[in-house]
């Protein structure tokens, strides 16, 4: 009885420790959506007053809009490449039989491992080389490399849950290889494909390292147009552009959450018990 106790008093402080954690990182962003509806010329907490002033000049503002449609551009790009690459590498660490696999899995969490200046001052020596800075390619492909270690680990989670006895028996079936993934183990994984495609959309859209050193005075991506305006004035109009880029954070958090819902429903998300 002792022990039990011990273990619900330590489950507890744990639960209350996470949670402390997460009010503390949550409480800044909490603090900004009313500082964007205050109608003072700075940032103020609490407002004064009420205003839609800052969003109206954030959504007339051409440079902001051309930064926003800039990111939200390679962000999409990007979720389309890295959940295609990834699922194809998925697909071969979990089926094939490749030489040096170890090697190719570090190679997967490398940029997850590396910190992000550093992956971003080797971008930009290479990228500069190759006339890539500032392109929609150079950002893609610099983003799905930031995305990829995500996608895969999502990825892989569904493979790993999916049976692959349904994938055989449609092969026995006459199925080929491509009819048996495309019409029996595409469906089951594919809420956690979307969850993917999603986690690189969140990836791509709120990087600001990398993006910083491969942007140049055309083609910016949004979190570096937020850095550059902190430099110069520090005005609600940041507060109003955050709670945007928080909303739709949260909006594809949300779909993401409800994507993997629907995995662990799915048919495939089980194994099936045997009757007696």
């Amino acid at each position: 009885m002792k022990r039990r106790s011990e273990l619900t008093a330590g489950r507890l402080a744990a639960n209350a420790f996470a949670y402390g954690v997460a009010i503390f990182l949550l409480v800044p962003t909490a603090l900004i959506v009313p500082m964007s509806f205050g109608p003072d010329r700075y940032l103020k907490f609490p407002p004064s007053g009420f205003t839609l002033e800052w969003y109206a000049a954030y959504f007339s503002d051409r440079d902001w809009l051309d930064a926003t449609f800039f990111s939200l551009r390679i962000a999409v790009l990007t979720s389309i490449v890295a959940t295609v690459v990834g699922a194809l590498v998925s697909l071969a660490l979990v089926r094939g039989r490749l030489p040096g696999k170890p090697v190719f899995e570090l190679l997967v969490v490398g940029p997850v491992i590396v910190p992000n200046i550093a992956i971003a001052i080797a971008t930009y020596l290479v990228f500069d080389g190759l006339k890539l800075t500032g392109t929609t390619l150079g950002f893609v492909a610099a983003h799905t490399a930031l995305a990829m270690p995500f996608v895969v680990f999502t990825i892989l989670a569904s493979l790993h849950r999916y049976d692959a006895d349904l994938e055989r028996a449609a092969l026995s079936c006459g199925a080929n290889p491509l009819q048996a993934f495309t019409w029996v183990t595409l469906p089951q994984i594919l809420p956690g494909i979307v969850s993917a495609a999603l986690f690189a959309f969140i990836i791509s859209f709120d990087e600001p390292v990398i993006s910083f050193f491969i942007s140049d005075l055309d083609h910016r991506s949004l979190p570096r147009k937020m850095f550059e305006d902190i430099d110069y004035n520090v005005s609600p109009t940041l507060a109003a552009m955050a709670t945007v880029l928080t909303g739709l954070t949260v909006l594809a958090l949300v779909a993401g959450h409800f994507a993997g819902r629907g995995r662990q429903a799915s048919p495939g998300a089980r194994r099936p018990t045997s009757g007696n």
